[in-house]
C-alpha cells in the first residue's frame, strides 16, 4: 500500500504545473484523497504488478547473468562488475518497464479507464511506438538509478559480509542494503525521473490538471522549460515519495532476490551430491 501511495503522489508531484495545485508532499496526498477517496491512490495498479513482476525478473535475472561473465573476464576491473552488470540489467528490463510506467503514469495523471483501455488508446493514436513515449528520458534515468541502486547493494553486501564473516546475508541485512540502496539512487536521479514523467504525462488533453497536457518535445527542451518555469527547484518534485518508495520497493525486490539466489544454489548443491551419496552407498554394499 505504501509503495503504490508513495508512487502516486511522487508522480502528481512532478507531473507540469503541480507547483500550482500542491503545496507539499502532504497537500497531495489529501487533495487525492478528497478527489478519488482511496482508490485514488491505486490507479495502474494492474499494470504496476504485471509490469514490476516481468521487468524485475528481467533486471535481476540480466544483473546476474553479467556479473557472472564478467568475472570470468580476467583483464576487466572487479570494481566495475557491479555497475557495468547493472548497466546491463537495466537496458534489456526497460523493454518491459517503459510501457508500464507509461501506462500507470498516465492514469495517475488522470487519464480515464482502466490500465487496458489506456494502453488501447495509446496504440490506437500512436501505434506500438507509442508505448516508448519518453523511452530516451527512462533510460537516461534508468542507466544510472540502475548502476546506482545494484552498485551500491553490491559494495554494501560486500561490507556486511567482510564485518560479519558470513557467506551469505542474513534476510534483515539484505532488507537493510537494499533499502539503503533504494534510497541512495533515488534521491540521486530524481532530476531524471522528473523529466521523464514530463514527458510521460502529456495526454494530449486527457489530463485533469489541463496544464499538463501541453507538449513537450524531447529531453533537452524538457530540461529547458522546467529551469524556465521552476527553477532548478522543480528538478526535485516528489523526491521525499520516490524515496521512500525505491527504498521500500528495493528493500522487497533485493531480499526476494537473495532469498531465491540462496534457495536456487541450494537445491542446485543438493542435486550435485545425490549422486556421489548414492555411489558412495552402492560401493559400500
Amino acid at each position: 500500500m505504501l509503495l503504490t501511495i508513495s508512487d502516486t503522489v511522487k508522480t502528481k508531484l512532478q507531473t507540469r504545473g503541480a507547483s500550482q495545485i500542491y503545496s507539499s508532499t502532504l497537500d497531495a496526498i489529501v487533495k487525492t484523497f478528497q478527489k478519488d477517496g482511496i482508490l485514488g491512490f491505486y490507479s495502474g495498479i494492474s499494470a504496476v504488478i504485471v509490469g514490476s513482476t516481468a521487468s524485475s525478473a528481467i533486471y535481476f535475472g540480466t544483473c546476474e547473468f553479467g556479473k557472472s561473465i564478467l568475472s570470468k573476464l580476467g583483464n576487466y576491473p572487479p570494481v566495475l562488475i557491479p555497475p557495468t552488470a547493472g548497466a546491463m540489467g537495466n537496458i534489456v528490463s526497460s523493454a518491459v518497464m517503459v510501457p508500464k510506467e507509461l501506462i500507470t503514469q498516465r492514469m495517475q495523471a488522470g487519464a480515464k479507464g482502466r490500465s487496458w483501455e489506456v494502453l488501447l488508446r495509446i496504440l490506437e493514436k500512436d501505434g506500438i511506438l507509442g508505448l516508448y513515449a519518453g523511452y530516451s528520458a527512462t533510460l537516461l534515468r534508468n542507466l544510472p538509478a540502475g548502476v546506482l541502486s545494484y552498485s551500491s547493494f553490491e559494495y554494501l553486501k560486500a561490507a556486511v559480509l567482510a564485518r560479519t564473516k558470513q557467506a551469505n546475508l542474513e534476510p534483515i541485512q539484505s532488507v537493510c542494503c537494499g533499502a539503503l540502496a533504494g534510497a541512495i539512487s533515488a534521491s540521486l536521479t530524481t532530476p531524471l525521473d522528473v523529466v521523464k514523467t514530463r514527458l510521460m504525462t502529456q495526454i494530449h488533453g486527457e489530463a485533469a490538471n489541463k496544464v499538463a497536457a501541453v507538449m513537450y518535445t524531447g529531453v533537452r527542451a524538457t530540461v529547458r522549460q522546467i529551469l524556465k518555469e521552476e527553477g532548478l527547484i522543480g528538478f526535485t518534485r516528489g523526491m521525499g515519495p520516490r524515496v521512500v518508495h525505491s527504498a521500500c520497493f528495493s528493500a522487497l525486490g533485493y531480499f526476494a532476490f537473495e532469498t531465491a539466489r540462496l534457495s536456487i544454489l541450494h537445491q542446485y548443491l543438493k542435486r550435485k551430491h545425490e549422486p556421489c551419496s548414492v555411489d558412495v552407498d552402492a560401493a559400500s554394499n
